[in-house]
């Protein structure tokens, strides 16, 4: 495939092209329902995916009245594997069990997706199972009090990670008031205020055949897929009768972001602060990402990188130190984590913005955009020897980008990444607020002077 492949929404068939990589092909059925599968030649497993585009950035708070969305999402993905009119909690786990499969979900800020990967003799199966979750579930009020205990352990169980705790409080302080801030699996006081009936007005209201993709990619025969899944639905109660257009994709404009705290501190008697250092990022359709991609790499994306070798190797002022960057609809973030010892964190903290600055002013070598370009190809590539990668790949392009870009498009670009393109990204970030977020036993005047002026 020569260039990136748009996805349009009112093209009912598409064929994406044959290559080294597989058959893509599209279809959307006039429910508005999309259906994308890459077929792996020689492939005996497949991974089965049903995406909607609802994340908890979605969530209504409680306004006149109404009760509040706050948590719906992660409760729903919880209950869907509780049971339908026609299986049980207990059916839909031996029904994976029992063929050696792996199934599970996902919720994310801007989407859920409810996933399996099954032997191909099994991909009807899956198919089944997983729409009739997705139609059908009957959030049995039972089900619901039981579960809401076990999401206040899931977190509970976050809450006593510090680096899980450090990242939640960096959304929060970089992105504000928006809703990318809020966390993703809501908080305690969410979990235990949301009702079910709210939890149900959000399953209604989101669930619904044009917000839903369903991606397969491995031992898949397209035609045979479609049919398989109208069937399915129609089993579970979904009336496909009518006529609609697929849900539009998010708008892609960036919003106006206020940030939160410049500075916030989370005091817990550890042996170790986890520190992390954000800033405004990108959205998820700028052109500039895989200029982004190659400086994270360089800054801190593996032993090689300036972070690892300046903090850890010369300094050993810390064991696991990385960048990373998130890019979503409207909104980006981009981050510098180091997990150090009380003490350390003020002198980490300056060793990494001053690593990111430097390169704002001095730019990248020649030499390490070369290593960037190989790492990140290679990864890509390596990834794609796994048929839940090329779902999730599938998954992603249909709701978030609105393009197909196979690994031969993705090393292009990589390849017309230039010196300059790093360095203008590292100026536009080094520019930017910067928000600290750090758990562990230390105090907020630590970090008086680090942050930049808003």
């Amino acid at each position: 495939m020569n260039g990136a492949a748009p996805l349009p929404l009112d093209l009912p068939e598409l064929v994406i092209g044959e290559g080294a990589e597989g058959l893509v092909r599209r279809t959307i059925l006039p429910s508005g329902i999309r259906i994308l599968t890459e077929h792996i030649p020689g492939a005996r497993s497949a991974t089965v995916g049903f995406w909607l585009a609802v994340g908890s950035r979605d969530e209504l708070g409680a306004e006149g009245g109404a009760p509040s969305h706050y948590g719906s999402t992660h409760f729903l993905e919880h209950l869907l594997f509780k049971g339908t009119p026609r299986r049980s909690a207990l059916d839909i786990a031996v029904a994976f069990d029992a063929v050696g499969g792996e199934h599970n979900a996902i919720t994310a800020k801007e989407y859920t997706c409810y996933y399996a990967k099954v032997r191909d003799r099994d991909l009807s199966m899956a198919v089944d199972v997983l729409a009739d979750m997705v139609a059908a579930s009957t959030l049995d009020p039972d089900e619901f009090e039981t579960e809401r205990g076990v999401i206040l352990e899931e977190l509970a169980m976050a809450e006593d990670d510090p680096g899980d705790v450090a990242g939640e409080r960096l959304f929060e302080a970089v992105l504000g008031e928006h809703p990318l801030g809020r966390p993703i699996g809501g908080t305690p006081a969410t979990i235990r205020a949301v009702g079910r009936d709210a939890v149900w007005e959000h399953y209604r209201a989101t669930y619904s055949p044009h917000d839903l993709v369903v991606a397969v990619a491995g031992a898949v025969e397209h035609d045979v897929l479609v049919e398989r899944v109208e069937k399915a639905l129609r089993a579970s109660g979904w009336d496909l009768s009518g006529s609609a257009s697929p849900a539009a994709r998010r708008p892609t404009a960036a919003a106006a972001i206020v940030p939160g705290a410049p500075v916030t501190v989370v005091r817990k008697p550890l042996e170790q602060v986890s520190l992390m250092l954000g800033m405004p990022g990108l959205v998820a359709t700028d052109d500039r990402r895989v200029a982004l991609s190659v400086l994270s790499s360089v800054l801190g994306g593996g032993m090689s990188s300036r972070l690892f070798q300046e903090v850890r190797e010369r300094r050993g002022l810390a064991y696991s130190v990385y960048s990373f960057a998130q890019g979503y609809s409207d909104a980006g973030l981009f981050s510098l984590y180091a997990g150090c010892a009380p003490g350390r964190e003020r002198a980490v903290s300056d060793i990494m913005l001053g690593e990111l600055r430097r390169i704002a002013a001095d730019g990248i070598t020649p030499d390490e955009l070369v290593r960037a370009r190989g790492q990140l190809s290679g990864a890509a590539a390596l990834a794609l020897e796994d048929t839940d990668t090329r779902m999730s790949r599938l998954g992603r392009s249909e709701l978030s980008t609105g393009e197909f870009v196979d690994l031969d498009e993705q090393v292009r670009r990589l390849e017309a990444v230039t010196l300059d393109d790093v360095r203008s990204i590292a100026v536009t970030l080094a520019e930017g607020s910067v928000s600290v977020s750090a758990v562990g036993p230390i105090d907020e005047a630590v970090f008086d002077d680090v942050v930049v002026a808003r």
